[in-house]
């Protein structure tokens, strides 16, 4: 019998498939693409541009830089659990390697994204083309191939039907709860717009289903003894928590239990922070509460993490002489970090099994008693931080604990780099489990309002805070267009330092005085460090106007009461709304017990620098090995 077949270019066929493509777990069903992110060049305007054209009910969206519009798409894919994603198409060559960023991104915290990048001609006879990268060593490379080591799946389509083949194993990686990321598909400009008799069944409703595996019932037989065991367990609450939608569960577990969880950053918002057995934050940018249970804790449960170097505060956060770890993750090569013992599953399947076997188990009280006097008194530090009213310029963290308590209580914070990060991280009380949108696998500057932008699309009855310093805003604030072309309203807070106040404290930190890191004229053609005190020329930068050019309502705020004020205006404003306010560079929250290795130049003519690398290398010898027990 005869294929049936229906003739289209390779570019529509790549929409046509896409458009068909559904998702399906615990019994909902949703389209997996909610349409495409694109700007146009000759490397796409006559394949992808136009097939985006034929067929209007895949939605296109106009972005103005792409790396900005990966990240919204990963923000989008974040929101939505990975259930849903947005694809990203851009022309050949510095449209293309823009998206390099954003795809670093999305495979780092393990996001689905679609890739599209245009490509040098499939037949080679009018090369090089306009954009083109030259090889003296090979005929078959582009620029495309810088994709390759940060996508967890890449291809090139040189030939039509090579779609048939390419499609499917991408939408394998893109939905692999364990190996999602960065899917690039590169397209050669024209083989985009060749035509082929594409099977008419690849374009039939394709409903992938989002399995929730289990662990090894031995193991788990096992993790429940070693819980029962130990006298002092913590549970780490990583992203992977939220995304299997484990956080009802985890909280019916420590509160059946009494164990107390430490949240990394994308796991924060895993319990609410009024949960007596949330201690908070944990590690490099953890609070005191956390950090002091993590280093007496016997026993380690991971639920859903990577265990960055901020959250094992480069390994010296756990010090018990005795201590294992039991990891529940989805991704083996997650799973099996730190020695510890496998439970390879979704979270929250594992923590319904797991739940069963504790049944009756609690720890201490004491231990219990002594995790819920922390948190009380974590509480009381974050309440002192809110109340201060430095002058003549705010204080960050009052700032933030504006924010926190004035914004919508369903509302989401988004924040990616900078000093705010590990200040959110200590001091934002998360509400739900979404109320905290930190991208800090990569913490990537830059990622913020376009990061908005991808919350909000992917629920727009939410209000979103953007939390962005002038550094990232001037590295990328362009999708405030977007944002009012498309109707999303954001609440842009822009806190304005004049320089990069996180690495500045770092350089002071290292012996450095802050050495470039303030936005300021030169002085002898040497910018001016913390040591150069006020005696320094500002720039005139103004941020605000910058805004308002970019087509945002803008309040300008000169102390707290007028940031407050501007907090509660915004909410009354139908479009993008940028509150800009400056505050103290040097008036930062302090650390709570924790530490980061970055090293110090072991030899230097300068006194501070060889102070820093003294205490570097007091601290550095308290780093851990774990090893399988």
């Amino acid at each position: 019998m005869s294929r049936q077949t229906i003739r289209l270019t390779m570019a529509q066929a790549l929409i046509k498939f896409l458009s068909n493509q559904y998702v399906e777990r615990d019994n909902v069903e949703q389209p997996f693409f909610a349409g495409c992110f694109g700007i146009f060049g000759h490397g796409n305007i006559s394949g992808i541009g136009q097939a985006l054209q034929q067929y209007p009910d895949f939605r296109y969206y106009q972005a103005r830089n792409e790396q900005a519009m990966v990240h919204t798409a990963v923000a989008f894919a974040k929101m939505k659990n990975r259930l849903q994603t947005l694809a990203c198409t851009s022309s050949i060559g510095p449209g293309a390697t823009n998206m390099i960023t954003g795809a670093a991104v999305a495979t780092t915290n393990r996001l689905p994204v679609l890739l599209l990048p245009g490509d040098i001609f499939a037949r080679r006879n009018v090369a090089p083309v306009l954009q083109q990268l030259e090889s003296e060593h090979t005929q078959d490379i582009s620029v495309n191939d810088c994709f390759r080591p940060v996508s967890r799946y890449w291809d090139r389509i040189n030939r039509p039907d090579q779609l048939l083949t390419s499609l499917p194993e991408a939408m394998r990686v893109l939905l692999s709860p364990a190996d999602t990321g960065a899917v690039t598909i590169a397209l050669p400009e024209d083989t985009q717009t060749e035509a082929y008799d594409y099977p008419v069944e690849f374009f039939e409703k394709n409903l992938w289903t989002v399995p929730r595996n289990r662990p090894d019932s031995r193991s788990l037989q096992r993790a429940a003894e070693w819980i029962k065991g130990s006298k002092q367990p913590l549970i780490v609450a990583g992203g992977g928590t939220i995304y299997s939608g484990a956080t009802d569960l985890l909280r019916e577990l420590v509160r059946q239990t009494g164990i107390p969880v430490g949240e990394t950053m994308a796991g924060k918002g895993s319990l609410n922070f009024d949960e007596p057995s949330n201690l908070g934050a944990l590690g490099v940018t953890g609070n005191f509460a956390a950090n002091r249970i993590a280093r007496v804790a016997d026993l380690v449960i991971g639920i859903g993490t990577r265990y960055s170097d901020f959250t094992t505060a480069s390994k010296t956060a756990f010090q018990h002489p005795d201590l294992r770890f039991i990891n529940i993750n989805v991704a083996e090569f997650d799973a099996y970090k730190h020695g510890a013992l496998v439970l390879e599953g979704d979270a929250r399947v594992t923590l319904e099994e797991l739940s069963a076997l504790l049944d009756g188990y609690q720890v201490a009280a004491s231990y219990r008693e002594k995790c819920e006097r922390l948190q009380t008194e974590w509480e009381a530090e974050v309440d002192r931080i809110y109340a201060v009213r430095h002058e003549p310029l705010p204080s960050q963290g009052e700032l933030l604990g504006a924010v926190n308590e004035l914004s919508d209580p369903r509302g989401v914070m988004v924040n990616a780099a900078g000093s705010m990060p590990g200040d959110l991280h200590k001091l934002w009380r998360a509400r739900h489990p979404k109320n905290f949108h930190l991208e800090y696998g990569y913490s990537c500057m830059g990622y913020e309002i376009a990061g908005g932008l991808g919350i909000k699309m992917a629920d727009p009855d939410r209000e979103v805070y953007v939390m962005v310093g002038d550094g990232s805003y001037l590295m990328m604030s362009q999708e405030i267009v977007t944002s009012i072309q498309e109707g999303y309203k954001l609440n842009v807070i822009l806190m304005d330092n004049s320089g990069f106040n996180s690495i500045g404290g770092l350089s002071r930190s290292l012996g450095q005085q802050g050495f470039g890191t303030r936005y300021l004229y030169p002085q002898n053609n040497v910018l001016p460090g913390d040591e150069a005190g006020d005696d320094v020329r500002l720039l005139p930068v103004d941020l605000a106007m910058n805004a308002r050019g970019l087509g945002a309502h803008v309040i300008e705020c000169h102390c707290h009461d007028e940031f407050t004020a501007a907090l509660g205006a915004a909410k009354l404003n139908d479009r993008t709304t940028v509150i800009h306010i400056r505050n103290d560079r040097y008036e930062g929250v302090p650390g709570y017990e924790s530490w980061w290795d970055v090293p110090v130049a072991e030899v230097s003519d300068a006194e501070p620098v060889r102070e820093a690398r003294a205490r570097w290398e007091k601290e550095q010898v308290r780093e851990r090995y774990f090893f399988p027990k």
